[in-house]
């Protein structure tokens, strides 16, 4: 359990960097664009390799690795689409004004992006494995620029320095948390329920990447976004064989 929280923050603690990072410096609205490109681009090789890959694997011939990539992808639509109607829809836009009376709603829509991708870390420690080093990776890196981005809309909404990262910090807390749901929760599940979790983190992830990180990329990383975004992937892919090297 606490190894599954210790991972789980290491991974979503970049949240609180970001927020760092953005309170200190301002990053112009191109590099971040890029950042968030390259964000984009492990999160996509850590959905192909370390979350359908391995589910469709482990199921083989089983319709759960599709259900549970379908019911993702909806619930988190569905989700993600009422807590923007409360005032979050903007948390990831780096030209965003997020205004101190929408902090629940940036806090849930937050914690609705970084959930599955936590869940997963928790369980890759099912059975005495160890951490995915690729998933971890994807996750730290993938949370920076949407911290930043995030805190740049916080600032242009005036909230103070301290509440900013007191509020990352919670994020990551809870994403933490949802570690630990994965690895307690889901210790003694059957391979099926493991490959229906694990695609349906695959099916939210993706939709997010779809309706935030990539149009945003795009918008301010310009065409040069594409190259980032291979390069993360590639990145990623370089991570996750080595991995499976003998000897790692």
């Amino acid at each position: 359990m606490l190894n599954a929280f210790l991972w789980g923050l290491l991974a979503t603690i970049s949240l609180t960097l970001g927020g760092l990072i953005g309170v200190l410096f301002k990053i112009g609205k191109r590099p971040l664009g890029l950042i968030m490109a390259f964000g984009a681009g492990v999160l996509i090789s850590a959905v192909s390799y370390e979350l359908v890959f391995v589910a469709v694997k482990r199921s083989t011939f089983s319709g759960a690795p599709l259900l549970g990539f379908l019911v993702g992808a909806f619930t988190f639509f569905l989700v993600d689409k009422l807590i923007n109607r409360l005032g979050a829809q903007g948390r990831k836009n780096i030209t965003g004004n997020l205004q101190s009376n929408f902090a629940l709603p940036i806090v849930l829509g937050t914690i609705l992006d970084g959930v599955p991708e936590s869940l997963v870390i928790g369980m890759g420690l099912i059975g005495g494995a160890k951490v995915s080093l690729g998933m971890l990776v994807a996750v730290f890196i993938s949370n920076l620029p949407e911290a930043i981005a995030g805190t740049s809309g916080m600032v242009a909404g005036a909230w103070s320095r301290k509440m900013i990262l007191i509020l990352w910090f919670i994020i990551s807390i809870v994403c933490a948390f949802a570690s630990v749901a994965g690895y307690g929760l889901l210790t003694n599940a059957s391979h099926y329920t493991i490959s229906f979790i694990q695609t349906f983190a695959a099916g939210a992830i993706l939709v997010m990447l779809s309706n935030t990180m990539i149009p945003e990329a795009y918008e301010h990383g310009g065409k040069l976004a594409g190259i980032f975004t291979v390069l993360g992937f590639a990145v990623a892919v370089s991570m996750a064989l080595l991995e499976m090297t003998p000897g790692h």
